[in-house]
Protein backbone atom coordinates (compact mmCIF):
# COMPACT_ATOMS: atom_id res chain seq x y z
CA UNK A 1 0.00 0.00 0.00
CA UNK A 2 2.92 2.35 0.72
CA UNK A 3 4.16 1.97 -2.90
CA UNK A 4 0.87 3.38 -4.19
CA UNK A 5 -0.22 7.00 -4.11
CA UNK A 6 -3.17 8.04 -1.96
CA UNK A 7 -5.31 8.60 -5.04
CA UNK A 8 -4.60 5.10 -6.35
CA UNK A 9 -5.36 3.56 -2.94
CA UNK A 10 -8.71 5.38 -2.64
CA UNK A 11 -9.68 4.49 -6.23
CA UNK A 12 -8.88 0.80 -5.76
CA UNK A 13 -10.77 0.61 -2.46
CA UNK A 14 -13.83 2.35 -3.93
CA UNK A 15 -13.93 0.02 -6.94
CA UNK A 16 -13.42 -3.02 -4.70
CA UNK A 17 -16.40 -1.93 -2.58
CA UNK A 18 -18.52 -1.58 -5.73
CA UNK A 19 -19.14 2.14 -5.16
CA UNK A 20 -19.35 4.99 -7.64
CA UNK A 21 -17.95 8.46 -7.02
CA UNK A 22 -21.53 9.73 -6.70
CA UNK A 23 -22.27 7.19 -3.96
CA UNK A 24 -19.11 8.13 -2.03
CA UNK A 25 -20.07 11.80 -2.41
CA UNK A 26 -23.53 11.08 -0.96
CA UNK A 27 -22.01 9.19 1.98
CA UNK A 28 -19.38 11.86 2.82
CA UNK A 29 -21.04 15.15 1.68
CA UNK A 30 -17.88 15.90 -0.36
CA UNK A 31 -18.40 17.19 -3.92
CA UNK A 32 -17.81 14.70 -6.73
CA UNK A 33 -15.30 17.02 -8.45
CA UNK A 34 -13.13 17.06 -5.32
CA UNK A 35 -13.25 13.25 -5.03
CA UNK A 36 -12.22 12.92 -8.71
CA UNK A 37 -9.27 15.28 -8.08
CA UNK A 38 -8.27 13.39 -4.90
CA UNK A 39 -8.16 10.11 -6.84
CA UNK A 40 -5.75 11.89 -9.23
CA UNK A 41 -3.62 13.06 -6.25
CA UNK A 42 -4.71 16.68 -6.79
CA UNK A 43 -5.65 18.26 -3.43
CA UNK A 44 -5.72 21.88 -4.56
CA UNK A 45 -9.51 22.15 -4.20
CA UNK A 46 -9.44 20.77 -0.63
CA UNK A 47 -8.36 24.13 0.82
CA UNK A 48 -4.96 23.13 2.19
CA UNK A 49 -3.37 20.08 3.85
CA UNK A 50 -5.51 20.42 6.99
CA UNK A 51 -8.79 20.06 5.07
CA UNK A 52 -7.24 17.52 2.67
CA UNK A 53 -6.48 15.24 5.63
CA UNK A 54 -10.11 15.52 6.77
CA UNK A 55 -11.41 14.69 3.27
CA UNK A 56 -9.06 11.68 3.02
CA UNK A 57 -10.22 10.43 6.43
CA UNK A 58 -13.92 10.67 5.40
CA UNK A 59 -13.47 9.01 1.98
CA UNK A 60 -11.30 6.22 3.46
CA UNK A 61 -14.00 5.46 6.02
CA UNK A 62 -16.69 5.37 3.30
CA UNK A 63 -14.81 2.89 1.09
CA UNK A 64 -13.84 0.56 3.96
CA UNK A 65 -10.23 1.64 4.62
CA UNK A 66 -8.73 2.47 8.00
CA UNK A 67 -8.94 6.31 8.17
CA UNK A 68 -5.93 6.89 10.43
CA UNK A 69 -3.62 4.59 8.44
CA UNK A 70 -4.62 6.30 5.20
CA UNK A 71 -3.97 9.78 6.63
CA UNK A 72 -0.61 8.57 7.99
CA UNK A 73 0.34 7.41 4.48
CA UNK A 74 -0.69 10.83 3.12
CA UNK A 75 1.57 12.53 5.69
CA UNK A 76 4.50 10.31 4.69
CA UNK A 77 4.03 11.12 1.02
CA UNK A 78 3.57 14.86 1.58
CA UNK A 79 6.33 15.74 4.03
CA UNK A 80 4.80 14.65 7.33
CA UNK A 81 2.03 16.00 9.55
CA UNK A 82 1.77 19.80 10.08
CA UNK A 83 4.28 20.97 12.70
CA UNK A 84 2.83 22.36 15.97
CA UNK A 85 3.04 26.09 16.51
CA UNK A 86 5.58 27.07 19.18
CA UNK A 87 4.15 28.90 22.17
CA UNK A 88 6.79 31.63 21.84
CA UNK A 89 5.40 32.50 18.41
CA UNK A 90 1.99 33.23 19.90
CA UNK A 91 2.78 34.71 23.31
CA UNK A 92 5.28 37.53 23.99
CA UNK A 93 6.71 36.43 27.33
CA UNK A 94 9.27 39.25 27.53
CA UNK A 95 6.74 42.02 27.14
CA UNK A 96 6.48 44.23 30.24
CA UNK A 97 3.06 44.93 31.69
CA UNK A 98 2.53 48.19 33.47
CA UNK A 99 0.51 47.75 36.64
CA UNK A 100 -0.85 50.95 38.20
CA UNK A 101 0.30 51.59 41.75
CA UNK A 102 -2.27 51.18 44.50
CA UNK A 103 -2.89 54.10 46.74
CA UNK A 104 -3.45 53.69 50.45
CA UNK A 105 -7.03 53.85 51.77
CA UNK A 106 -8.43 57.17 52.95
CA UNK A 107 -8.88 56.29 56.66
CA UNK A 108 -10.27 59.70 57.57
CA UNK A 109 -13.20 59.43 55.17
CA UNK A 110 -13.85 55.81 56.16
CA UNK A 111 -13.94 56.71 59.87
CA UNK A 112 -16.42 59.53 59.21
CA UNK A 113 -18.76 57.23 57.29
CA UNK A 114 -18.60 54.59 60.06
CA UNK A 115 -19.52 57.15 62.77
CA UNK A 116 -22.46 58.39 60.68
CA UNK A 117 -23.78 54.83 60.28
CA UNK A 118 -23.53 54.19 64.04
CA UNK A 119 -25.46 57.39 64.83
CA UNK A 120 -28.24 56.60 62.35
CA UNK A 121 -28.53 53.03 63.63
CA UNK A 122 -28.80 54.26 67.24
CA UNK A 123 -31.58 56.73 66.39
CA UNK A 124 -33.53 54.01 64.57
CA UNK A 125 -33.28 51.73 67.61
CA UNK A 126 -34.60 54.44 69.94
CA UNK A 127 -37.46 55.53 67.68
CA UNK A 128 -38.48 52.06 66.58
CA UNK A 129 -38.44 50.29 69.98
CA UNK A 130 -42.12 50.74 70.74
CA UNK A 131 -43.29 49.76 67.29
CA UNK A 132 -41.14 46.60 67.41
CA UNK A 133 -43.00 45.42 70.52
CA UNK A 134 -46.37 45.85 68.77
CA UNK A 135 -45.13 44.01 65.68
CA UNK A 136 -43.80 41.13 67.80
CA UNK A 137 -47.20 40.64 69.44
CA UNK A 138 -48.95 40.66 66.06
CA UNK A 139 -46.55 38.10 64.69
CA UNK A 140 -47.08 35.76 67.66
CA UNK A 141 -50.86 36.02 67.32
CA UNK A 142 -50.71 35.29 63.62
CA UNK A 143 -48.40 32.32 64.09
CA UNK A 144 -50.80 30.77 66.63
CA UNK A 145 -53.40 30.23 63.87
CA UNK A 146 -52.77 27.10 61.83
CA UNK A 147 -52.40 27.85 58.14
CA UNK A 148 -53.75 24.41 57.24
CA UNK A 149 -56.71 22.79 59.05
CA UNK A 150 -55.71 19.70 61.05
CA UNK A 151 -56.07 16.27 59.48
CA UNK A 152 -56.25 17.81 55.99
CA UNK A 153 -54.55 15.49 53.48
CA UNK A 154 -51.93 17.10 51.29
CA UNK A 155 -52.14 15.98 47.68
CA UNK A 156 -49.32 16.29 45.20
CA UNK A 157 -49.94 16.99 41.54
CA UNK A 158 -48.70 13.97 39.60
CA UNK A 159 -45.90 14.77 37.16
CA UNK A 160 -46.42 13.63 33.59
CA UNK A 161 -44.08 10.84 32.61
CA UNK A 162 -42.06 11.17 29.47
CA UNK A 163 -43.33 8.86 26.78
CA UNK A 164 -40.85 6.08 26.08
CA UNK A 165 -39.85 5.81 22.45
CA UNK A 166 -40.40 2.49 20.74
CA UNK A 167 -37.59 0.29 19.49
CA UNK A 168 -36.83 -0.21 15.79
CA UNK A 169 -35.31 -3.47 14.54
CA UNK A 170 -33.57 -3.31 11.13
CA UNK A 171 -32.36 -6.49 9.39
CA UNK A 172 -30.40 -6.36 6.10
CA UNK A 173 -29.30 -9.37 4.04
CA UNK A 174 -26.74 -8.76 1.29
CA UNK A 175 -27.47 -10.76 -1.87
CA UNK A 176 -24.51 -8.92 -3.42
CA UNK A 177 -21.83 -6.85 -1.70
CA UNK A 178 -23.03 -3.28 -1.08
CA UNK A 179 -22.00 -0.28 1.00
CA UNK A 180 -24.40 0.32 3.94
CA UNK A 181 -24.51 3.18 6.45
CA UNK A 182 -26.85 2.84 9.49
CA UNK A 183 -27.42 5.60 12.07
CA UNK A 184 -29.87 6.09 14.96
CA UNK A 185 -32.25 9.01 15.58
CA UNK A 186 -29.46 11.07 17.21
CA UNK A 187 -27.12 10.57 14.24
CA UNK A 188 -24.87 8.07 16.05
CA UNK A 189 -23.25 5.55 13.69
CA UNK A 190 -24.40 1.95 14.15
CA UNK A 191 -22.58 0.63 11.07
CA UNK A 192 -20.72 2.02 8.05
CA UNK A 193 -18.97 -0.20 5.54
CA UNK A 194 -19.41 -2.86 2.90
CA UNK A 195 -21.86 -5.65 3.75
CA UNK A 196 -20.41 -8.72 2.02
CA UNK A 197 -22.56 -10.97 -0.18
CA UNK A 198 -24.42 -13.62 1.81
CA UNK A 199 -24.03 -11.80 5.13
CA UNK A 200 -27.01 -10.75 7.29
CA UNK A 201 -26.80 -8.06 9.99
CA UNK A 202 -29.37 -6.77 12.49
CA UNK A 203 -29.45 -3.44 14.37
CA UNK A 204 -31.81 -2.13 17.07
CA UNK A 205 -32.27 1.53 18.00
CA UNK A 206 -34.74 3.68 19.88
CA UNK A 207 -37.11 6.02 18.05
CA UNK A 208 -35.85 5.84 14.45
CA UNK A 209 -33.20 4.26 12.19
CA UNK A 210 -31.71 6.10 9.18
CA UNK A 211 -30.04 3.96 6.51
CA UNK A 212 -28.06 4.67 3.31
CA UNK A 213 -27.71 1.78 0.84
CA UNK A 214 -25.39 2.22 -2.13
CA UNK A 215 -27.03 -0.56 -4.21
CA UNK A 216 -30.71 -0.94 -3.35
CA UNK A 217 -31.12 -4.00 -5.58
CA UNK A 218 -28.34 -5.89 -3.83
CA UNK A 219 -30.00 -6.26 -0.41
CA UNK A 220 -33.17 -7.49 1.28
CA UNK A 221 -34.50 -5.36 4.14
CA UNK A 222 -36.81 -6.20 7.04
CA UNK A 223 -38.08 -3.63 9.55
CA UNK A 224 -39.70 -4.85 12.77
CA UNK A 225 -40.07 -8.32 11.22
CA UNK A 226 -41.80 -7.08 8.03
CA UNK A 227 -40.13 -7.19 4.61
CA UNK A 228 -39.66 -3.83 2.88
CA UNK A 229 -40.73 -3.94 -0.76
CA UNK A 230 -39.88 -1.54 -3.60
CA UNK A 231 -36.71 -0.33 -1.89
CA UNK A 232 -35.02 0.63 -5.18
CA UNK A 233 -33.51 -0.56 -8.43
CA UNK A 234 -30.17 -2.31 -8.91
CA UNK A 235 -27.29 0.16 -8.66
CA UNK A 236 -29.56 2.86 -7.17
CA UNK A 237 -28.36 4.66 -4.03
CA UNK A 238 -31.25 5.18 -1.58
CA UNK A 239 -31.80 6.74 1.84
CA UNK A 240 -34.62 5.56 4.10
CA UNK A 241 -35.83 6.25 7.64
CA UNK A 242 -37.77 3.64 9.62
CA UNK A 243 -39.71 4.06 12.87
CA UNK A 244 -41.10 1.69 15.52
CA UNK A 245 -44.22 -0.38 14.81
CA UNK A 246 -47.47 1.51 15.31
CA UNK A 247 -49.46 0.40 18.35
CA UNK A 248 -53.09 -0.44 17.73
CA UNK A 249 -55.70 1.46 19.78
CA UNK A 250 -57.55 -0.72 22.29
Amino acid sequence: MQDQSIGAVLTAARQSAGLTVAQVSAATNIRETIIHRMEQDDYGQCGGDFYARGHIRAVARAVGLDPESTVHLFDQQHGGAPEPVAASAVFQADRKINVPERRGPNWTAALGVALAIVMVFGMMRVLGGASDQVRTADVRAASAKPSVPPNTPITETPRPRAAKKGMVTLRIKANRSSYVNVRDAEGRKLFAGTLKAGKTSTWRAEGKVNVLIADAGAVSVQVNGKKVTSLGEAGESVRRSFGPPKTQAR
